[in-house]
């Protein structure tokens, strides 16, 4: 498609869906996030989601880091080489991922990495690969979203069987899964919605797994 096209496409995926987006995620990450948690954002952007989490949870306290630090970031942000988080073991309580690890030429890479610097928990929100034609309307609302950004697109999606085996390897349980977000309006939400997207709460130690769903 036309660079005049990409920029119209993503205006109106803009205006129409990113400020729900952020709200309802915002949402999700204050019910799911741990108890005066200093938390590290990781592929933050300009930290608007993080900023409006802090604003759900004052007890919260949130750094980022991306490959590219923008001007006017919500948050402090620190640049990464986008492989190797530049901090101590431990560092934090919590790490998060925000529609990051898919756009990864390899996100067990950053999950360990998740792994050593958080004290007890890691926070996600990705895709699994689920329903009909899950990877097609998975590569076109990526497109839709980040490619007037210059945004990496490797389309690096995983099914559920692939995160859960990810997680077990690396040392993470799931404790809570989101797995209905309610990220969309209605008339698009079955499209864009339905069974593709998941938030998840991973602990370094402890058992168990529930699933959440919004409330009707």
């Amino acid at each position: 498609m036309s660079g005049i096209t990409t920029s119209a496409v993503g205006a109106l995926h803009g205006k129409l869906v990113l400020g729900r987006r952020a709200s309802v995620l915002a949402g999700w990450f204050a019910e799911l996030a741990p108890e005066g948690a200093r938390i590290l954002d990781v592929g933050c952007g300009d930290g608007m989601l993080s900023a409006r989490l802090m604003s759900l949870r004052p007890d919260l306290s949130i750094d980022g880091v991306d490959v590219l630090v923008r001007e006017g970031t919500h948050i402090p942000v620190r640049e990464f080489d986008g492989s190797i988080l530049p901090f101590h073991d431990e560092s934090y309580d919590a790490v998060l991922f925000s529609d990051v690890l898919h756009h990864t030429p390899d996100p067990m890479v950053l999950q360990r990495e998740a792994h050593r610097v958080a004290r007890g928990h890691v926070l996600i929100k990705d895709h699994f690969v689920k329903g009909v034609a899950a990877a097609t309307r998975l590569r076109l609302m990526d497109w839709v979203g980040n490619a007037r950004f210059g945004v990496s697109l490797p389309y690096n999606y995983w099914t559920e069987e692939q995160w859960h085996d990810a997680w077990t390897r690396i040392g993470l349980r799931p404790e809570r899964i989101v797995t209905r977000l309610g990220l969309y309006p209605k008339p698009l939400n079955s499209i864009t919605g339905a069974q593709l997207h998941f938030v998840a709460r991973l602990a370094k130690a402890g058992d168990g797994l529930s699933a959440l769903h919004p409330p009707s």
